[in-house]
């Protein structure tokens, strides 16, 4: 079993930026892909950003891409999320979830792929 507890969510204004934060415990960490997804009002879960389970590669959804940053540090068992230039569609709770594989593959963009997840917290950007 793996826990993941998300910090980090809030009100910004747009074109602020946000830093989220998961910590996970129970398990190897470097045993997992990480991913971050989120998820609107009245809209399906849908797929930010996943690292490779060294951090060197990434996955980006095409919504976030150059303006998000996905990280992780394998010592403190933590994946990050940076978020700059915020806009109101951004507005969402976001999701950290863990899946025990050796590489990143299409299969990490999928939510129902995903093993662990965290509870969610909740960014709103204001315009």
């Amino acid at each position: 079993q793996v826990q993941l507890v998300e910090s980090g969510g809030g009100l910004v204004q747009a074109g602020g930026s946000l830093r989220f934060s998961c910590a996970a415990s129970g398990r190897p960490f470097n045993s997992y892909t990480m991913h971050w997804f989120r998820q609107a009002p009245g809209k399906e879960r849908e797929f930010v950003a996943a690292i490779s389970r060294n951090g060197g590669i990434t996955y980006y959804a095409d919504s976030v891409k150059g303006r998000f940053t996905i990280s992780r540090d394998n010592a403190k068992n933590t994946v990050y999320l940076q978020m700059n230039s915020l806009k109101p569609e951004d507005t969402a709770v976001y999701y950290c979830a863990a899946r025990e594989a050796v590489a990143l593959t299409w299969r990490d963009k999928q939510a129902n792929e995903m093993d662990y997840w965290g509870k969610g917290t909740l960014v709103t950007v204001s315009s």
